[in-house]
């Protein structure tokens, strides 16, 4: 058991054969051989399209009972015209995924850049409604991170609430100066935005959208793993998910901040490997 949670942004990339699944595991068992090696996942697949109750029933099956599915709620709800009018809907899409129960730890509200701070009664209506801690915001209006009074009466409703504010830390990700595909892709499409380590409630949320060349993102690491490090150490449950630019090396990326957070928190449990194949015997002829 991990003293904190760590995961990337999904668990159905092909290309993590032998990396977190066997070579010859198909699609269906990819969820249950992340499950062994990562302890939570970004719910990012119902951020676009709400799943069946069949797909939901086929987690539950998969996900052990300490996993940690962060799952988002859908656009059609966080990017609405007012959320206040999306009230019904987020109750539908919470009875919709309680199959999962306590798995589904925090519920996301990732809100669009055009959610301004004018629109902050629209977010204390819909965590009032929401009637508990079981969620966490991710904002990305700049009036959010300009330290004036507006990011300040955010932090407030948050804190009073006890809803985690979204830390998203996108620099490894702009630091690179690659014009391969993937990176302007995922340039074009991502925040660019100080980050605001926050820790408003007993599980702190990190996104970490990391440079492709690996070892490239330890400047940019090095000062989030003294914060999870001293957030384990307050007794804190944080939440860390490591991204890249396509994320064919998520899964390398946060195998490195595991082993660099090891360093500054000796004991730590090492991350489980992939289940290999057993080897087939050759048999030579007579």
């Amino acid at each position: 058991m991990l003293p904190y949670y760590l995961g990337c942004p999904s668990w159905s990339a092909p290309s993590w054969r032998g990396v977190v699944y066997p070579q010859a595991a198909p699609a269906g068992e990819f969820l249950a051989h992340y499950a062994s090696v990562f302890n939570a996942v970004e719910g990012n697949t119902t951020f676009y399209a709400q799943p069946s109750a069949d797909t939901v029933a086929r987690w539950a099956t998969a996900m052990p009972a300490g996993f940690r599915f962060c799952a988002k709620l859908p656009r059609t709800v966080s990017h609405s015209a007012d959320l206040r009018e999306q009230l019904a809907a987020s109750d539908d899409f919470r009875r919709l995924l309680s199959p999962l129960g306590a798995r589904v730890a925090p519920f996301w509200l990732q809100l669009p850049a055009s959610f301004t701070p004018q629109r902050l009664a629209e977010l204390r209506a819909f965590i009032d409604h929401w009637g508990d801690g079981n969620l966490a915001v991710e904002v990305r209006h700049p009036a959010f991170f300009v330290r004036a009074e507006e990011e300040r009466a955010l932090n407030r409703l948050l804190l009073e609430r006890g809803i985690e504010r979204i830390c998203l830390d996108s620099r490894g990700l702009f630091s690179c100066t690659s014009q391969a595909t993937a990176v302007l892709d995922a340039q074009s499409k991502k925040p660019r935005l100080p980050p605001r380590p926050t820790a408003f409630s007993q599980a702190p949320q990190l996104r970490f959208v990391g440079h492709p060349e690996l070892a490239a993102n330890d400047p940019f690491m090095a000062p989030w793993l003294d914060k999870v490090a001293a957030w384990i150490e307050e007794g804190r449950m944080p939440y860390v998910f490591l991204h890249t630019s396509d994320n064919q090396l998520a899964p390398q990326l946060a195998r490195r901040f595991h082993q660099q957070l090891s360093e500054r928190l000796p004991g730590l449990p090492a991350l489980a490997q992939p289940v290999s194949e057993p080897e087939v015997e050759q048999l030579g002829l007579l």
